[in-house]
């Protein structure tokens, strides 16, 4: 996690960062989420990575939709959980939480200038 917020922070122009995950963007909460599934780490993991990220400029809601999808959806959990639950009830549970981090994400989007 530090070591991807390092190369977010140093080498990633902001510019760039902005234009994928940024206010003019209407699919950022749901790209940050996207790109937060096939990694793996724990919430402390992804600090360094929401920071770097928030000193981007990208808005407090993709930033929390990206941490959620780390660690709610993470491929390598899904796989552990594939092995526990039924198929079914596995794909029930991906999509209820997968559709409540993008609503909480465009709410804090929404509501984020209010609390800054």
């Amino acid at each position: 996690g530090v070591g991807i917020g390092a190369l977010i922070h140093n080498y990633i122009p902001q510019d760039l960062i902005l234009k994928i995950l940024g206010d003019n963007n209407p699919f950022s909460v749901i790209i940050a989420s996207v790109v937060g599934i096939p990694m793996y780490a724990d919430i402390f993991g992804t600090i360094p990575i929401a920071e770097a990220l928030f000193m981007a400029g990208v808005p407090i809601g993709t930033v929390l939709a990206f941490m959620m999808s780390v660690t709610a959806l993470s491929l390598p959990s899904m796989i552990m959980l594939s092995k526990v639950v039924k198929p079914k009830l596995l794909a029930i549970f991906i999509g209820i939480v997968t559709i409540g981090i993008i609503i909480t994400g465009y709410l804090f989007n929404a509501i984020g200038p209010f609390l800054m």
